[in-house]
């Protein structure tokens, strides 16, 4: 079942719309690519999609009963935790088993123990990709994902993610078209605020 944002209205304190009567369709799987200027409403509508913010008119469909990963822009990891135990929070059976392979796929294997601080930003950010890959579920946003990792290592990452993903839906936001082709995604262009389409493919 696709996902259909239908007419969505949103605004910040009530003055700045960043989304006037916007409606998109989203496949049931694969990846899809959101393109557009810096502030135009991208992180937005990712918001809206994880659930995290509600839209002020107009309706989304087909989110019911699906899990939501997210990768943010910033890595959002706990300081007083190990890269291992930063994983293993996400929870569930043989989660640290789970995150020590998954952050062996990012290639931290050998400083799982070691703590936010001690790591370069690139580092962070990789645990911060193995973290949303640990978890259950069904549509995984990267916004930005690749930022501070250099071209070999984020395309080792996106194949990966490619490969690991197959039956998902993966909602990417990147400025660099060589990213979304390593995901094999579809490109959704933008402009805005307020955020409007200006082509898919």
């Amino acid at each position: 079942m696709a996902i259909e944002f239908e007419n969505i209205h949103f605004s910040y304190d009530g003055t700045k719309k960043v989304l006037d009567g916007l409606s998109l369709s989203l496949p049931e799987y694969g990846a899809v690519c959101l393109s557009g200027p810096s502030g135009c409403g991208k992180t937005t509508l990712l918001r809206l999609l994880a659930g995290l913010e509600k839209p002020q008119s107009g309706r989304i469909t087909g989110l019911d009963n699906l899990r939501v990963s997210y990768v943010f822009q910033e890595n959002r990891l706990l300081p007083w935790m190990s890269a291992l135990d930063n994983v293993a929070i996400i929870g569930g059976e043989n989660r640290f088993k789970n995150a020590q392979l998954w952050l062996e796929r990012v290639g931290l294997g050998m400083d799982m123990h070691k703590y936010p601080d001690e790591l370069s930003g690139g580092m962070r950010q990789r645990i911060s990709i193995a973290r949303a890959l640990a978890a259950p579920f069904d549509i995984l946003i990267l916004d930005e994902p690749f930022i501070g990792l250099d071209a070999p290592l984020w395309k080792s990452i996106a194949g990966m993610i490619r490969e690991s993903c197959g039956n998902k839906l993966v909602i990417l936001v990147t400025h660099l078209i060589e990213q979304a082709d390593r995901l094999g995604a579809e490109m959704v262009e933008f402009t805005g605020p307020p955020l409007r389409i200006v082509k898919s493919e």
